[in-house]
Protein backbone atom coordinates (compact mmCIF):
# COMPACT_ATOMS: atom_id res chain seq x y z
CA UNK A 1 0.00 0.00 0.00
CA UNK A 2 3.12 2.43 0.89
CA UNK A 3 4.50 1.57 -2.19
CA UNK A 4 1.57 2.71 -4.41
CA UNK A 5 0.55 6.32 -2.40
CA UNK A 6 4.52 6.84 -2.80
CA UNK A 7 4.45 5.80 -6.64
CA UNK A 8 1.37 8.41 -6.93
CA UNK A 9 3.05 10.76 -5.12
CA UNK A 10 6.29 10.64 -7.88
CA UNK A 11 3.95 10.87 -10.21
CA UNK A 12 1.75 13.90 -9.06
CA UNK A 13 5.20 15.58 -8.47
CA UNK A 14 6.38 15.30 -11.61
CA UNK A 15 2.85 16.15 -13.47
CA UNK A 16 3.55 19.00 -11.17
CA UNK A 17 6.86 20.11 -12.19
CA UNK A 18 6.54 20.68 -15.97
CA UNK A 19 2.89 22.21 -15.23
CA UNK A 20 3.24 26.08 -16.28
CA UNK A 21 1.39 27.17 -13.76
CA UNK A 22 2.92 26.17 -10.89
CA UNK A 23 6.07 24.76 -12.50
CA UNK A 24 8.24 28.07 -11.63
CA UNK A 25 7.78 27.73 -7.42
CA UNK A 26 10.19 25.34 -5.60
CA UNK A 27 13.06 25.45 -3.18
CA UNK A 28 16.03 27.84 -4.62
CA UNK A 29 18.99 28.50 -2.47
CA UNK A 30 21.88 29.51 -5.40
CA UNK A 31 20.02 32.38 -6.91
CA UNK A 32 22.48 32.34 -9.81
CA UNK A 33 21.67 34.08 -13.44
CA UNK A 34 19.60 31.02 -15.07
CA UNK A 35 20.08 29.12 -17.99
CA UNK A 36 17.73 28.27 -20.34
CA UNK A 37 15.77 24.76 -20.16
CA UNK A 38 17.25 21.83 -22.01
CA UNK A 39 17.49 18.09 -21.32
CA UNK A 40 20.37 18.85 -18.70
CA UNK A 41 17.78 20.39 -16.87
CA UNK A 42 14.63 18.36 -17.36
CA UNK A 43 17.04 15.06 -16.37
CA UNK A 44 17.93 17.00 -13.05
CA UNK A 45 14.02 17.46 -12.28
CA UNK A 46 13.40 13.88 -12.96
CA UNK A 47 16.06 12.67 -10.66
CA UNK A 48 14.29 15.12 -8.00
CA UNK A 49 10.20 13.65 -8.39
CA UNK A 50 11.32 10.15 -9.41
CA UNK A 51 12.40 8.78 -6.33
CA UNK A 52 9.78 9.65 -4.22
CA UNK A 53 8.56 6.38 -5.72
CA UNK A 54 10.65 4.43 -3.13
CA UNK A 55 10.95 7.13 -0.37
CA UNK A 56 9.93 4.73 2.10
CA UNK A 57 11.47 1.51 0.80
CA UNK A 58 15.06 3.02 0.43
CA UNK A 59 14.14 6.55 2.41
CA UNK A 60 18.37 6.82 2.50
CA UNK A 61 18.92 6.08 -1.67
CA UNK A 62 16.11 8.65 -2.15
CA UNK A 63 18.13 11.15 -0.04
CA UNK A 64 20.79 10.84 -1.90
CA UNK A 65 19.77 10.93 -5.32
CA UNK A 66 17.25 13.68 -4.88
CA UNK A 67 19.82 15.66 -2.75
CA UNK A 68 22.68 15.09 -5.37
CA UNK A 69 20.19 16.42 -8.47
CA UNK A 70 19.40 19.48 -6.38
CA UNK A 71 22.85 20.51 -5.65
CA UNK A 72 23.33 20.32 -9.14
CA UNK A 73 20.34 21.53 -10.30
CA UNK A 74 21.81 25.10 -8.22
CA UNK A 75 25.24 24.92 -9.04
CA UNK A 76 24.42 24.75 -12.59
CA UNK A 77 21.65 27.84 -12.38
CA UNK A 78 19.29 25.16 -13.80
CA UNK A 79 15.45 27.30 -14.14
CA UNK A 80 13.00 27.11 -10.68
CA UNK A 81 11.22 24.08 -11.07
CA UNK A 82 8.46 22.75 -8.75
CA UNK A 83 10.36 19.43 -8.82
CA UNK A 84 12.69 21.04 -6.17
CA UNK A 85 10.11 20.22 -4.00
CA UNK A 86 11.20 16.61 -3.74
CA UNK A 87 13.92 17.48 -1.57
CA UNK A 88 11.56 18.34 1.13
CA UNK A 89 10.02 15.14 0.62
CA UNK A 90 13.20 13.04 0.66
CA UNK A 91 14.28 14.92 3.83
CA UNK A 92 10.75 14.41 5.48
CA UNK A 93 11.16 10.08 4.43
CA UNK A 94 14.40 9.82 5.75
CA UNK A 95 13.47 11.22 9.17
CA UNK A 96 10.45 9.15 8.96
CA UNK A 97 11.28 5.78 8.20
CA UNK A 98 15.04 5.30 7.72
CA UNK A 99 15.87 2.70 11.03
CA UNK A 100 19.51 2.60 10.26
CA UNK A 101 22.82 4.88 9.94
CA UNK A 102 20.42 7.43 11.04
CA UNK A 103 23.10 9.82 12.64
CA UNK A 104 25.55 8.95 9.80
CA UNK A 105 22.95 10.16 6.98
CA UNK A 106 22.44 13.39 9.41
CA UNK A 107 26.71 14.16 9.48
CA UNK A 108 26.47 13.29 5.61
CA UNK A 109 23.42 15.50 4.70
CA UNK A 110 25.22 18.41 6.89
CA UNK A 111 28.71 17.99 4.86
CA UNK A 112 27.03 18.30 1.96
CA UNK A 113 25.02 21.18 2.58
CA UNK A 114 27.94 22.70 3.64
CA UNK A 115 29.93 22.02 0.92
CA UNK A 116 26.68 23.24 -1.36
CA UNK A 117 27.13 26.46 0.09
CA UNK A 118 30.48 26.94 -0.53
CA UNK A 119 30.61 26.04 -3.93
CA UNK A 120 27.64 28.75 -4.60
CA UNK A 121 29.06 31.59 -2.99
CA UNK A 122 32.14 30.72 -4.73
CA UNK A 123 30.11 30.93 -7.79
CA UNK A 124 28.95 34.05 -7.08
CA UNK A 125 25.63 33.44 -5.16
CA UNK A 126 24.40 36.52 -3.78
CA UNK A 127 22.91 34.68 -0.70
CA UNK A 128 25.11 35.18 2.58
CA UNK A 129 26.13 32.96 5.54
CA UNK A 130 22.57 33.54 7.15
CA UNK A 131 20.49 33.33 4.35
CA UNK A 132 22.30 29.41 4.28
CA UNK A 133 21.41 28.81 7.43
CA UNK A 134 18.16 30.29 7.49
CA UNK A 135 17.24 27.39 4.31
CA UNK A 136 19.28 24.52 6.51
CA UNK A 137 16.79 24.99 9.77
CA UNK A 138 14.21 24.50 7.47
CA UNK A 139 15.75 20.95 6.20
CA UNK A 140 16.19 20.61 9.72
CA UNK A 141 12.55 20.87 10.77
CA UNK A 142 11.70 18.49 8.36
CA UNK A 143 13.97 16.25 9.26
CA UNK A 144 12.78 16.64 12.47
CA UNK A 145 9.01 16.03 11.84
CA UNK A 146 10.03 12.99 10.17
CA UNK A 147 11.70 11.79 13.35
CA UNK A 148 9.22 12.83 15.67
CA UNK A 149 6.27 10.31 13.47
CA UNK A 150 8.59 7.44 13.48
CA UNK A 151 9.53 7.93 17.50
CA UNK A 152 5.43 8.14 17.86
CA UNK A 153 5.20 5.49 15.50
CA UNK A 154 7.81 3.32 17.55
CA UNK A 155 6.14 4.59 20.17
CA UNK A 156 2.52 3.27 19.28
CA UNK A 157 3.86 -0.64 18.39
CA UNK A 158 5.21 -0.97 22.07
CA UNK A 159 2.14 0.03 23.30
CA UNK A 160 0.30 -2.10 21.04
CA UNK A 161 2.51 -4.94 21.72
CA UNK A 162 2.52 -4.20 25.69
CA UNK A 163 -1.05 -3.91 25.31
CA UNK A 164 -1.51 -7.59 23.88
CA UNK A 165 1.24 -8.68 26.31
CA UNK A 166 -1.32 -7.74 29.11
CA UNK A 167 -4.23 -8.92 27.44
CA UNK A 168 -2.47 -12.50 26.96
CA UNK A 169 -1.57 -12.59 30.64
CA UNK A 170 -5.37 -11.74 31.41
CA UNK A 171 -6.54 -14.08 29.40
CA UNK A 172 -4.07 -17.04 30.96
CA UNK A 173 -5.52 -15.81 34.27
CA UNK A 174 -8.99 -16.39 33.38
CA UNK A 175 -8.33 -19.28 31.87
CA UNK A 176 -6.64 -20.53 35.42
CA UNK A 177 -9.42 -19.10 37.36
CA UNK A 178 -12.01 -20.83 34.84
CA UNK A 179 -10.62 -24.39 35.54
CA UNK A 180 -9.97 -23.86 38.91
CA UNK A 181 -13.78 -22.92 39.54
CA UNK A 182 -14.69 -26.19 37.26
CA UNK A 183 -12.34 -28.74 38.65
CA UNK A 184 -11.81 -27.87 42.36
CA UNK A 185 -15.71 -27.96 42.45
CA UNK A 186 -16.96 -31.02 41.03
CA UNK A 187 -13.50 -32.90 42.48
CA UNK A 188 -14.04 -32.04 45.82
CA UNK A 189 -17.86 -32.93 45.89
CA UNK A 190 -16.66 -36.27 44.27
CA UNK A 191 -13.88 -36.82 47.08
CA UNK A 192 -16.90 -35.93 49.67
CA UNK A 193 -18.90 -38.57 48.28
CA UNK A 194 -15.88 -41.55 47.42
CA UNK A 195 -15.64 -40.89 51.09
CA UNK A 196 -18.87 -41.33 52.03
CA UNK A 197 -19.52 -44.45 49.67
CA UNK A 198 -16.15 -46.32 51.60
CA UNK A 199 -17.81 -45.62 55.03
CA UNK A 200 -21.20 -46.93 53.77
CA UNK A 201 -19.51 -49.96 52.48
CA UNK A 202 -19.04 -50.89 55.37
CA UNK A 203 -22.12 -50.03 57.47
CA UNK A 204 -24.98 -50.01 54.96
CA UNK A 205 -23.68 -51.92 51.81
CA UNK A 206 -26.73 -51.33 50.30
CA UNK A 207 -26.87 -47.34 50.49
CA UNK A 208 -23.03 -47.04 48.85
CA UNK A 209 -25.05 -47.46 45.35
CA UNK A 210 -26.39 -44.13 45.71
CA UNK A 211 -23.29 -42.35 46.58
CA UNK A 212 -21.40 -43.74 43.85
CA UNK A 213 -24.18 -42.73 41.50
CA UNK A 214 -23.58 -39.05 43.07
CA UNK A 215 -19.97 -39.58 42.25
CA UNK A 216 -20.77 -40.73 38.42
CA UNK A 217 -23.19 -37.82 37.62
CA UNK A 218 -20.69 -34.86 39.10
CA UNK A 219 -18.04 -36.30 37.24
CA UNK A 220 -20.55 -36.11 33.93
CA UNK A 221 -21.55 -32.40 35.10
CA UNK A 222 -17.21 -32.07 35.74
CA UNK A 223 -16.57 -32.91 31.97
CA UNK A 224 -19.78 -31.08 30.22
CA UNK A 225 -18.34 -27.84 31.83
CA UNK A 226 -14.78 -28.37 31.04
CA UNK A 227 -16.31 -29.03 27.49
CA UNK A 228 -17.67 -26.04 27.90
CA UNK A 229 -14.91 -24.27 28.59
CA UNK A 230 -12.95 -25.55 25.79
CA UNK A 231 -15.62 -23.95 23.76
CA UNK A 232 -15.32 -20.72 24.58
CA UNK A 233 -11.48 -21.00 24.34
CA UNK A 234 -12.13 -22.07 20.81
CA UNK A 235 -14.62 -19.00 20.23
CA UNK A 236 -16.00 -16.12 22.65
CA UNK A 237 -18.54 -16.04 24.84
CA UNK A 238 -19.27 -17.33 28.37
CA UNK A 239 -19.53 -21.10 29.29
CA UNK A 240 -23.14 -22.55 29.44
CA UNK A 241 -23.20 -23.30 33.02
CA UNK A 242 -26.27 -24.44 34.63
CA UNK A 243 -28.12 -22.32 37.80
CA UNK A 244 -27.74 -21.89 41.17
CA UNK A 245 -30.43 -24.37 41.80
CA UNK A 246 -28.48 -26.70 40.00
CA UNK A 247 -24.80 -25.97 42.49
CA UNK A 248 -27.75 -26.37 45.36
CA UNK A 249 -28.68 -29.85 44.36
CA UNK A 250 -25.54 -30.95 43.62
CA UNK A 251 -24.04 -30.11 47.02
CA UNK A 252 -26.33 -31.56 48.56
CA UNK A 253 -26.67 -34.69 46.94
CA UNK A 254 -22.70 -34.64 48.23
CA UNK A 255 -24.12 -34.91 51.75
CA UNK A 256 -23.90 -30.92 52.48
CA UNK A 257 -27.06 -29.41 54.10
CA UNK A 258 -27.96 -26.33 51.92
CA UNK A 259 -30.83 -24.28 51.87
CA UNK A 260 -31.32 -21.38 49.28
CA UNK A 261 -33.23 -18.21 49.39
CA UNK A 262 -33.82 -15.83 46.94
CA UNK A 263 -35.18 -12.18 47.01
CA UNK A 264 -36.35 -10.40 43.85
CA UNK A 265 -37.09 -10.80 40.95
CA UNK A 266 -34.04 -12.06 38.73
CA UNK A 267 -33.36 -9.61 35.65
CA UNK A 268 -31.76 -9.82 32.31
CA UNK A 269 -28.16 -9.76 33.04
CA UNK A 270 -24.85 -10.10 30.75
CA UNK A 271 -23.20 -13.22 30.42
CA UNK A 272 -20.17 -12.20 32.75
CA UNK A 273 -22.77 -11.24 35.63
CA UNK A 274 -24.23 -14.80 35.42
CA UNK A 275 -20.86 -16.08 35.55
CA UNK A 276 -19.91 -14.43 38.62
CA UNK A 277 -22.88 -15.40 40.41
CA UNK A 278 -22.38 -18.93 39.25
CA UNK A 279 -19.19 -18.59 40.28
CA UNK A 280 -19.65 -16.97 43.97
CA UNK A 281 -21.67 -19.73 44.50
CA UNK A 282 -19.67 -22.59 43.69
CA UNK A 283 -17.08 -21.58 45.53
CA UNK A 284 -18.50 -20.84 48.46
CA UNK A 285 -20.29 -23.91 48.58
CA UNK A 286 -16.98 -25.72 47.12
CA UNK A 287 -15.18 -24.53 50.42
CA UNK A 288 -18.15 -25.28 52.97
CA UNK A 289 -17.83 -29.31 50.94
CA UNK A 290 -14.03 -28.88 51.91
CA UNK A 291 -13.98 -27.11 55.33
CA UNK A 292 -16.81 -27.77 56.80
CA UNK A 293 -18.31 -31.32 55.42
CA UNK A 294 -22.34 -31.77 57.03
CA UNK A 295 -23.12 -28.38 58.28
CA UNK A 296 -25.47 -26.58 57.54
CA UNK A 297 -24.83 -23.85 54.84
CA UNK A 298 -27.47 -21.03 53.70
CA UNK A 299 -26.98 -19.55 50.04
CA UNK A 300 -29.15 -15.98 50.10
CA UNK A 301 -29.29 -14.08 46.62
CA UNK A 302 -30.91 -10.51 46.49
CA UNK A 303 -31.68 -9.40 42.81
CA UNK A 304 -31.79 -5.59 43.22
CA UNK A 305 -32.30 -3.15 40.36
CA UNK A 306 -28.88 -2.40 39.54
CA UNK A 307 -26.99 -5.20 41.47
CA UNK A 308 -26.70 -8.52 42.42
CA UNK A 309 -25.94 -9.60 45.97
CA UNK A 310 -24.82 -13.05 46.98
CA UNK A 311 -24.21 -14.54 50.88
CA UNK A 312 -23.52 -17.76 51.98
CA UNK A 313 -23.08 -18.26 55.44
CA UNK A 314 -21.68 -21.95 56.66
CA UNK A 315 -22.16 -23.02 60.26
CA UNK A 316 -20.07 -23.66 63.11
CA UNK A 317 -17.99 -23.01 66.29
CA UNK A 318 -15.18 -20.90 65.73
CA UNK A 319 -12.53 -23.52 66.85
CA UNK A 320 -14.14 -25.89 64.10
CA UNK A 321 -12.70 -25.86 60.39
CA UNK A 322 -15.64 -23.96 59.42
CA UNK A 323 -13.64 -20.96 60.79
CA UNK A 324 -10.65 -21.47 58.20
CA UNK A 325 -10.37 -18.66 55.74
CA UNK A 326 -10.41 -20.52 52.17
CA UNK A 327 -8.62 -18.25 50.91
CA UNK A 328 -5.07 -19.57 51.45
CA UNK A 329 -1.58 -18.05 50.73
CA UNK A 330 -1.56 -18.83 47.17
CA UNK A 331 -4.68 -19.95 46.67
CA UNK A 332 -6.48 -19.05 43.47
CA UNK A 333 -10.39 -19.36 45.12
CA UNK A 334 -11.11 -16.41 46.83
CA UNK A 335 -8.51 -14.00 45.51
CA UNK A 336 -9.93 -15.15 41.85
CA UNK A 337 -13.17 -14.58 42.76
CA UNK A 338 -12.42 -10.32 43.84
CA UNK A 339 -10.34 -10.27 40.72
CA UNK A 340 -13.38 -11.52 38.26
CA UNK A 341 -15.69 -8.71 40.50
CA UNK A 342 -13.07 -6.23 40.87
CA UNK A 343 -13.42 -5.91 36.78
CA UNK A 344 -17.25 -5.76 36.67
CA UNK A 345 -17.33 -3.02 39.23
CA UNK A 346 -18.39 -5.08 42.33
CA UNK A 347 -16.62 -6.46 45.47
CA UNK A 348 -16.17 -9.69 47.63
CA UNK A 349 -15.25 -10.35 51.47
CA UNK A 350 -15.25 -13.36 53.14
CA UNK A 351 -14.39 -14.35 57.12
CA UNK A 352 -15.50 -15.97 59.91
CA UNK A 353 -18.36 -14.59 62.01
CA UNK A 354 -18.33 -13.74 65.81
CA UNK A 355 -19.92 -16.67 66.43
CA UNK A 356 -17.87 -18.82 63.89
CA UNK A 357 -18.50 -20.03 61.03
CA UNK A 358 -17.74 -18.93 57.57
CA UNK A 359 -19.39 -16.76 55.08
CA UNK A 360 -18.36 -15.21 51.91
CA UNK A 361 -20.64 -11.64 50.68
CA UNK A 362 -20.38 -10.47 47.67
CA UNK A 363 -22.17 -7.71 45.36
CA UNK A 364 -21.74 -7.39 41.74
CA UNK A 365 -23.54 -4.77 39.35
CA UNK A 366 -25.92 -5.68 37.25
CA UNK A 367 -24.57 -4.57 34.10
CA UNK A 368 -23.18 -5.83 30.60
CA UNK A 369 -25.67 -6.69 27.56
CA UNK A 370 -28.95 -8.60 28.23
Amino acid sequence: MSAKRDGLLAALLTLLAFTPTVAGIGAEIGDLPKRPSDALAVTLTLAMTVPMAVRTRWPGACLAVVGLAFALHQTLACPPTFGTVGLYLALYAAGAHQTRLRRTTVLAATAAYAVLAAVLHLLGSPQRVPDFLVFYSVLAVIWTAGAGVRRWRAEEAERRRLSAEVAVVAERTRIARELHDVVTHHVTAMVVQADAAQYLLESAPDRAGESLTAISGTGRRALTELRSLLGVLEATGAPALGTVDDLVAQARSSGQPVELTEHGRPLARGADVELAVYRVVQEALTNALKHATGRPTAVLVRHGDGHVEIEVTTEGPAATPAGTPADTPGGRGLAGLRERLRLLGGELTAGTGPEGGFTVRALIPSRGEA
